[in-house]
């Protein structure tokens, strides 16, 4: 971020009744350091007396949630506001003297901050209504993405339980309608086994048109191969059916969340910049929009490749410690955006090639993936930076 002439730095360390408020001078002279009401009139009040020093810089160290409504109340009075994460302010903590994790401390911490390391901090962007309703709905797909996976590792834990072969066919397809409605009809090994071929058959065709008949073959070959009854299989007979019905329905709203969130992201000017890549869909694009922004706060795709955490960090000690290793730091979830849009670029014939050439170099998996997304990590960055869509190029043979 870059560092206009401010006269007072306001470090605000965010709560949900009442946030603690740091103002330091540009010499560092403290001129507040009290508790503040969460309130609309308590804010004005205390950035308008201190106005009267200069011009004000706003940093809190929570954006969104709890620390909406002072961005909120800054940005309507004209104020600059800036945001330091975490990881930073952690880091920048361990600096200063003492121990201690207080909200004062914290929030001196994120002034001084503000005052002297203004590369630190992130800009919040101003007035841009559309990200405000993305994170809430990213927010709440990831919660429910979460408990996707949660409900199905407990359907599949319990069939390992009483069929191991049962859920080595259903486990992988666990999130097809097909295999979720013959659970949520016909319950566990036993229930299936006495539907029977023809009613299996009238279940799964209209959810699965193209397979269901191997899909029935699968199940009535796997409960050919387990004879005896597993102590709980009863028990499992009345869990599964709500365990299905609940998974169902969680991903149904994931759907329904899906579409909303498109529409959302379309209003945004970058998603069509940001779509135009080769396996960057909805919702990596709408995570990545809502880390990244314009990507105008990174000097160069560097800075940007290292706040995602995947620049390879370098390590020399003498002649003992020499290398590079990859970045255990950065912002996971634009680490993870960036990873999984690799993945699904694979079969974008640059990306495929440039994949392959790390593997031709002996790298696994995971490391030519982190390769792949290093470098379109600047491609992305040229991309946000020139407002300019994807434009494909002849893959080098790998």
């Amino acid at each position: 971020m870059s560092r206009p002439d401010y006269a007072v730095y306001i470090g605000l360390d965010v709560g949900k009744q009442a946030h603690h408020a740091c103002a330091l001078n540009v010499d560092g002279t403290r001129l507040h350091d009290k508790p503040l009401p969460q309130d609309e009139s308590s804010l004005r009040g205390l950035l308008t007396e201190l106005g009267t020093h200069g011009r004000l810089l706003v940093v809190v160290d929570q954006p969104a949630t709890i620390g909406a409504l002072p961005v909120a109340v800054a940005r309507a009075m004209g104020i600059d506001v800036a945001y330091l994460p975490g990881l930073a302010m952690r880091r920048i903590a361990d600096l200063h003297p003492g121990n201690a994790k207080t909200d004062a401390r914290d929030a001196y911490v994120i002034a001084e901050a503000a005052r002297s390391m203004p590369h630190a901090l992130r800009r919040v962007d101003v007035g841009d209504d559309t990200l405000a309703d993305l994170e809430v709905i990213v927010g709440f797909d990831d919660d429910l993405a979460g408990q996707v996976t949660a409900q199905a590792n407990r359907i599949r834990g319990l069939l390992t339980q009483v069929n191991p072969a049962l859920e080595r066919v259903l486990g992988p397809r666990i999130q097809h309608p097909a295999a979720l409605e013959l659970l949520t009809r016909f319950g566990g090994p036993t229930g299936l086994r006495a539907a029977g071929r023809r009613r299996l058959l009238a279940v799964a065709k209209p959810r699965a048109p193209r397979s269901y008949q191997r899909l029935v073959d699968d199940i009535q070959t796997a409960l050919t191969e387990q004879t005896v009854t597993v102590p709980g299989t009863r028990a499992a007979e009345l869990v599964l059916p709500k365990l299905a019905t609940g998974l169902a329905r969680l991903l149904h709203d994931r759907d329904e969340l899906g579409t909303q969130l498109e529409d959302m992201l379309d209003a945004h000017p970058l998603a069509a910049v940001l779509t135009s890549m080769p396996g960057i869909g909805v919702r990596t694009g709408a995570r990545i929009l809502l880390e990244v922004g314009d990507g105008s706060s990174f000097p160069t795709s560097g800075h940007l490749a290292a706040y995602a955490g995947l620049a390879p960090v370098t390590r020399r000690s003498g002649t003992s410690i020499r290398g590079e290793h990859p970045a255990r730091g950065g912002n996971k979830h634009l680490k993870r955006a960036m990873f999984l849009a690799a993945f699904a670029a694979l079969h974008d014939p640059t990306s495929r090639a440039y994949y392959d050439r790390k593997r031709g170099q002996g790298k696994k998996h995971n490391a030519a993936l982190i390769c792949l997304a290093r470098r379109r990590c600047d491609v992305l960055y040229a991309m946000l930076r020139d407002g300019t869509l994807y434009q494909q190029k002849t893959p080098a043979a790998a």
